[in-house]
C-alpha cells in the first residue's frame, strides 16, 4: 500500500503552474539557450526563421524510451508498491516505448529511416541490460524509507528576466523526490550515455546549467528554500566492462548507473542565471519578440563544441587503433567536420 503523502507534496501536485498564454507570452527552453550558446545563427534559423531540420537519432529514441520506462517504474513503486513495480513486464514495456518512439520520429523525418536493424538491436539489448541492473539495484538509488515521489515530469513555467516577464522559461523535471525527516527535495535529471560521464563531462557548464536552473526555478515556483533542494544527474550507461575484464580499474566501471551531484552554491547558480538572462536580453525585445539583428554563424563566446569534437575524434581514433580496424580509422580521418 502507498503511504500517506506529506502535505507539501500534495500542494505541489495540486498547484501546477499556469500554462503559457501564447497570445502575449513567449516560451523558451533550456535546449533553445543551449543551441544559441553553440551557434547563434543556427538558433536564429530554427526559432526565428522557422527553418526546422531533423535532429533525431537512435540516441534520442533510446533516451526518450528509457526515461519513460524508468519514470513509469518509479511511479508504480511509490504510488502502489515495489512488488507491483517488479511485476511490470519491463522488457515488453521498453520494447513498446522504444519502437513507438522510433516510429514517431520516423514520421517526423518524412517516413525516412535514420537507423538500421543492427543498430536498433544493439541499443535495445543495451536498454535491457540497464533495466535489469536498475531493478536489482533500485534500493541503492531510490529508497522508500522516509521518501515520497513528488512526481515525474514536474512542469516549471517562470519568467527568468523580470524586465521581460512575457518571456517564460518552460521545463520538465524528470523526477522529484521528497525526504520528510529533513524536509529536503531532490531533483533528479536522467541522462543516457554510452560509457558514463568523464571529468570533462562533469565540468561542462552546458550540462550543469540545466539542472542548476531547475533548482532555482523550482525554488521560486513553490517557495522552497534553495538549501532544501538537492540536485543529481542519474546517468544510465549503455556499455560497461565485465567484472573479469583485465581493463577493469574500478568496480564502478561495471555499474550501469552513475550518479553525479554538481556544485550548486550561490556562485554556480549565479552563473546559470546570468547565462539565461543574457540569452533573453540579447534575443528578445520588450514585447517578447525576437530581435531583428545579426546572429553570426560562427560559434558564440561560450561554445566549446569544437573542442568536444576534437576530443571525440581523438577518442574514436584511439579506440579504432586498439581494435586494429584500419579501414574505419581511415574513414574517420577523412571525414570533414
Amino acid at each position: 500500500m502507498a503511504k500517506k503523502l506529506p502535505n507539501i507534496v500534495k500542494e505541489i501536485r495540486n498547484n501546477p503552474p499556469s500554462p503559457v498564454n501564447y497570445a502575449y507570452q513567449k516560451n523558451i527552453s533550456y535546449s533553445q539557450m543551449s543551441i544559441y550558446r553553440g551557434c547563434q545563427h543556427r538558433w536564429k534559423l530554427q526559432y526565428k526563421d522557422k527553418v526546422r531540420r531533423f535532429t533525431s537519432s537512435i540516441h534520442t529514441v533510446f533516451g526518450t524510451a528509457m526515461h519513460e520506462v524508468i519514470q513509469h517504474y518509479l511511479d508504480v513503486m511509490y504510488e502502489t508498491s515495489g512488488a507491483e513495480a517488479d511485476r511490470i513486464d519491463i522488457e515488453e514495456l521498453f520494447r513498446e516505448k522504444y519502437i513507438g518512439e522510433y516510429q514517431k520520429q520516423y514520421k517526423s523525418n518524412k517516413d525516412s529511416h535514420f537507423s538500421n536493424a543492427e543498430e536498433m538491436r544493439e541499443f535495445f539489448e543495451d536498454g535491457l541490460g540497464i533495466l535489469s541492473w536498475f531493478k536489482k539495484k533500485k534500493s541503492s538509488y531510490f529508497s522508500k524509507r522516509g521518501y515520497s515521489l513528488v512526481g515525474c515530469e514536474i512542469p516549471i513555467v517562470i519568467a527568468p528576466n523580470k524586465m521581460l516577464n512575457n518571456v517564460l522559461y518552460m521545463g520538465y523535471l524528470d523526477v522529484v523526490m521528497y525526504h520528510e525527516a529533513t524536509e529536503t527535495f531532490k531533483i533528479i535529471d536522467i541522462k543516457t550515455s554510452t560509457r558514463g560521464w568523464r571529468d570533462q563531462d562533469k565540468k561542462n557548464e552546458d550540462k550543469q546549467f540545466q539542472l542548476l536552473l531547475y533548482k532555482q526555478y523550482f525554488s521560486e515556483q513553490y517557495g522552497i528554500p534553495l538549501d532544501k533542494i538537492e540536485i543529481e544527474f542519474f546517468i544510465l550507461k549503455r556499455k560497461v566492462l565485465d567484472w573479469d575484464d583485465e581493463n577493469l580499474m574500478s568496480p564502478h566501471q561495471a555499474y550501469r548507473v552513475q550518479t553525479f551531484t554538481p556544485p550548486s552554491g550561490k556562485i554556480k547558480l549565479g552563473r546559470a542565471k546570468k547565462a539565461i538572462n543574457d540569452f533573453i536580453s540579447e534575443c528578445f525585445n520588450s514585447s517578447g519578440n525576437i530581435k531583428e539583428k545579426d546572429y553570426p554563424k560562427q560559434a558564440s563566446k561560450w561554445n566549446s563544441h569544437s573542442k568536444n569534437l576534437q576530443t571525440v575524434l581523438c577518442f574514436c581514433i584511439l579506440q579504432m587503433m586498439i581494435l586494429e580496424n584500419k579501414s574505419q580509422t581511415k574513414q574517420i580521418l577523412n571525414y570533414k567536420f
